[in-house]
């Protein structure tokens, strides 16, 4: 049986590479352009996440991560981390993004799941932390964003799935899409349409 911490490494790592694959195929367009009104894009995602695993591994317990976040100092501008200027390549931010998983491994394997840590940027009241809680809000964090960039990809050039080789969805051609598509959009206008004292008839 693996143990505690063997769950939650192989857990984060899939979130990582999940994030991470939404890239592939995509031009530098691609990977850039902002598709929400706040300006979600697939290489701000990792970009973003990058960073706070950075601050969550490393000086959270006292293993600072070695290379300067600059769009994290003070005077930055807001939401820098958000997005790639055009001087950071697709390299860079990927790159960044490995080499944080190799500082974040090395804290994870060096300490046990309760030695503590302090999260600086959190109340005092509750930024002191043990690796497992660290761990446990760095996946639900990865993942949330991972969920982002599903959504993102999707609407880009209509890639989808949770992983290569496994898409965890329905197997069906573009008809059968279309029609499932049309089903759902039916379905929520008459609900839609519904008065709210109107019961739901039981089939």
């Amino acid at each position: 049986m693996a143990d505690a911490k063997d769950d939650l490494r192989t857990y984060l790592r899939r979130a990582r590479e999940a994030l991470l694959w939404k890239l592939d195929g995509l031009d530098e367009y691609g990977i850039r352009r902002p598709m929400t009104a706040t300006g979600t894009n697939l290489l701000g995602l990792v970009k973003h996440v990058a960073s706070v695993e950075a601050g969550y591994f490393g000086e959270t317990f006292g293993r600072p991560f070695p290379e300067p976040l600059p769009w994290f100092e003070d005077g930055a501008p807001v939401n820098a981390d958000m997005w790639a200027t055009v001087d950071e390549s697709r390299d860079d931010i990927t790159g960044l993004y490995r080499r944080v998983w190799a500082h974040s491994d090395e804290t994870i394997g060096t300490l046990p799941l309760d030695a503590t840590g302090r999260v600086p940027w959190w109340p005092a009241d509750r930024a002191e932390v043990t690796l497992h809680r660290v761990l446990v809000h760095m996946i639900a964090e990865t993942e949330r964003h991972a969920g982002h960039a599903d959504i993102v990809r999707e609407n880009i050039d209509g890639a989808a799935g949770i992983r290569p080789g496994n898409s965890n969805l329905p197997e069906g051609d573009a008809d059968w899409w279309q029609d499932y598509y049309t089903q759902l959009e039916i379905a929520a206008r008459t609900a839609a349409d519904r008065p709210a004292h109107e019961p739901v008839q039981e089939s």
